[in-house]
C-alpha cells in the first residue's frame, strides 16, 4: 500500500462534487461505461465476464468484501477527472497542500548541533511549488520512496529553514517511520 500516494489521491477525492455510486451494479455499469466493455472490467476486476454482466443487470448485488473494495478503488481512481485536475491545477499553482504527520524526523547538520531523529507530530502548509512537485511525481508513477523524499526536502525548506531564514547550514532531511500522513488542498 502506497502511504503517500494514497494520501495525494484522498486529498483530491474531498473536491468530488458528487459522491461515487454506492451500489455495486451502479459501480459495474460506471466501469464498463469508462473501459467500454465488460471484458476489459472483468480483466481488471479479476472475475469473469460472465459476472460482470450480472452485475450490471443487477442479477448479483452483494458482492464480496475483497471485491467490493476492488470496485471502489476503481470507480475512485476514475470519478469526476476534470474536478480531480482542477483541484490538482488549484493546488499546484495558488492554493498548495497541507501537510499533516507523524513521523520521525531527523537531518544533517554541522558538525556540533544536534541532528538526532525525533517523532514530530507537524502540520505544515506547503507552498504551491512542492504541491505541484508532489503531483508531477505521482502522474509520472514515483514510488511511494521518492515521494517520501520530495515531502522531506519540502519540509526541510519550510518548517526547519523557515524559507531561508534560518538553518541554513541543514544538508539533508530525513522523515522515517511515518506512523501517520494526511494531505489536505
Amino acid at each position: 500500500m502506497s502511504m503517500f500516494g494514497d494520501g495525494l489521491d484522498q486529498a483530491v477525492q474531498k473536491a468530488f462534487t458528487r459522491p461515487i455510486p454506492k451500489s455495486a451494479g451502479a459501480q459495474m455499469r460506471y466501469l464498463v461505461k469508462q473501459l467500454k466493455g465488460t471484458k476489459a472490467v472483468a480483466q481488471m476486476l479479476r472475475v469473469s465476464q460472465r459476472t460482470v454482466e450480472r452485475y450490471v443487470k443487477d442479477q448479483i448485488k452483494k458482492p464480496r468484501p475483497d471485491l467490493a473494495a476492488r470496485m471502489e478503488r476503481e470507480v475512485k481512481a476514475r470519478w469526476q477527472p476534470q474536478i480531480r485536475a482542477k483541484a490538482r491545477e488549484q493546488a499546484a499553482t495558488t492554493g498548495g497542500i497541507v501537510i499533516d504527520t507523524r513521523a520521525r524526523l531527523g537531518y544533517t547538520a554541522p558538525i556540533g548541533s544536534t541532528d538526532q531523529d525525533r517523532l514530530r507530530h507537524l502540520t505544515v502548509a506547503l507552498p504551491p511549488h512542492h504541491a505541484a512537485r508532489l503531483f508531477a511525481a505521482q502522474e509520472q508513477g514515483a514510488s511511494d520512496r521518492e515521494l517520501q523524499e520530495i515531502a522531506a526536502e519540502a519540509l526541510k525548506e519550510v518548517y526547519f529553514q523557515d524559507n531561508g531564514r534560518r538553518a541554513g547550514g541543514l544538508e539533508e532531511v530525513r522523515l522515517t517511520d511515518v506512523e501517520h500522513i494526511e494531505f489536505d488542498l
